[in-house]
């Protein structure tokens, strides 16, 4: 992603295995990994006592494979999306389920569905978060914006399952909850359909539902993964009243970036996250933006602490990972005041996006649209931080929410994550995690909605 390479704006599937996960998926089962949120693949009919030393033998087996959705490396102007989709293997909780149950563990084969989650769902994101409150009862009347590239034919009948599955609210166009339009607003003469993009779609829309299941959801598709386009549908989300605004893609830095930021980005009195990337350490546009919220990624998984989960910076190999660093352009707003970088550090702040400790996601559409999958990257955590925002309620007309975090900065509001890296730099905050504020993970990740709000 942040180096250009001439290619069409269609999907680039890569393959990749998921290396820590064995380690990771051995703490998450040490720690208990297991809510009602989540379905057994494999539905057995019973539990059977095991020690946890055996659960965690066979947890210590769990690998995965995942390829970036689409466009893994778009041409100059361009902009990839940041969704990882697990393609195959055995997630943690698949092992864990099977060594309880005694069962030989089911696993995810490339373009088939699992006939259930195998993922975090709502219920997970909302206790790892200290936002169950919040969900129940804020949000009503606000609007989400999701701007992606392209058309995804069957965005809001896969958000309908997805929500049907969890006990959501129904969020249709007919009850006025879900609207899909172009970038020019048009609710009739859409893009072109695209089976990778319709996958990040499903990701961003499911994401949004599952912590503010009360807000409504505008879609909104650009024409293409320009960032022309993706900036122009920026601008329509915000004219059609959103005051969230998520966006889960990003491109190599570039010159031309602080036109981008006057001519898209700059709506104060709107919350716009951006997420920070998968190619571990290295800057990325637009969450180099100084008015945009960068959010990085977390490997997030339980554990037996007060808070029941723990964080680190998520990082799968020296190529992947959450994205960080100096920008080489944008300015640096106001209320950062890291000393290391002089201008735009990317992130502010932080939430899951670990394949390896993924999200559930329902997609039928195209190639990809194979029904439940398991999700990772930055373009889970930048939806997850928008819907905070929404929970946080309507920002101050005049204020730029990515300065909000920033106010709460060292409070409880957050949860500071001070380990892992995501690669190796010349000033060490930038990679790697430490106590107060980080490249990889900002000011840490929601406690609450107390950040989130002027």
């Amino acid at each position: 992603m942040r180096t250009p390479t001439p290619t069409t704006p269609h999907i680039r599937g890569r393959w990749r295995r998921v290396g820590s996960a064995a380690a990771a998926a051995t703490a998450l089962l040490l720690a208990g990994l297991g809510t009602a949120a989540h379905a057994d693949a494999a539905t057995p009919t019973a539990t059977k006592t095991v020690s946890a030393q055996a659960v965690a033998a066979q947890v210590a087996k769990a690998h995965v494979h995942y390829a970036n959705a689409c466009d893994a490396t778009p041409k100059k102007g361009y902009a990839s999306c940041h969704a990882l989709r697990v393609t195959s293997g055995t997630t943690a909780f698949q092992e864990e389920q099977a060594a309880k149950k005694g069962l030989a563990p089911r696993t995810i084969s490339p373009k088939a569905s699992s006939a259930s989650p195998t993922g975090y769902g709502p219920s997970d994101l909302r206790s790892a978060y200290g936002l169950a409150s919040a969900a129940s009862s804020n949000g009503s009347g606000e609007t989400i914006a999701i701007v992606d590239a392209y058309d995804d034919p069957n965005a809001e009948a896969d958000l309908a399952t997805y929500r049907s599955h969890y006990g959501l609210s129904d969020c249709t166009t007919d009850n006025g909850c879900f609207k899909k339009v172009s970038q020019t607003g048009s609710t009739t003469s859409l893009p072109t359909a695209d089976s990778g993009w319709a996958g990040e779609i499903s990701l961003d829309l499911d994401m949004a539902s599952a912590v503010c299941p009360n807000c409504n959801i505008l879609l909104v598709e650009a024409k293409s993964s320009s960032m022309a386009n993706l900036g122009t549908a920026v601008n329509e989300a915000v004219k059609l009243g959103a005051k969230f605004v998520s966006n889960s893609y990003g491109g190599s830095e570039s010159s031309s970036d602080t036109s981008y930021d006057s001519s898209y980005f700059n709506h104060p009195g709107v919350a716009i996250t951006v997420s920070a990337g998968d190619e571990a350490y290295g800057a990325e546009y637009p969450a180099g933006s100084k008015y945009v919220t960068a959010v990085g990624g977390t490997a997030l998984k339980t554990s037996s602490n007060s808070r029941g989960w723990t964080e680190s910076v998520w990082k799968t190999s020296s190529t992947e990972g959450t994205g960080s660093g100096c920008s080489a352009y944008d300015a640096k707003p106001s209320w950062q005041t890291d000393t290391g970088c002089t201008k735009r550090m990317i992130a502010d702040v932080s939430a899951v996006a670990d394949p390896a400790t993924g999200v559930s996601v329902y997609d039928t559409y195209g190639s990809d649209g194979t029904g439940w999958n398991t999700y990772g990257g930055t373009s889970a955590s930048a939806p997850i931080i928008a819907g905070v925002y929404a929970l946080a309620g309507t920002p101050g007309s005049s204020d730029h929410p990515a300065s909000y975090p920033y106010a709460a900065a060292g409070t409880s509001a957050l949860n500071d994550v001070t380990s892992g890296n995501n690669g190796t730099c010349a000033t060490s905050y930038f990679c790697t995690a430490k106590s107060g504020y980080d490249g990889p993970t900002g000011w840490g990740t929601p406690e609450g909605t107390d950040a989130f709000t002027g």
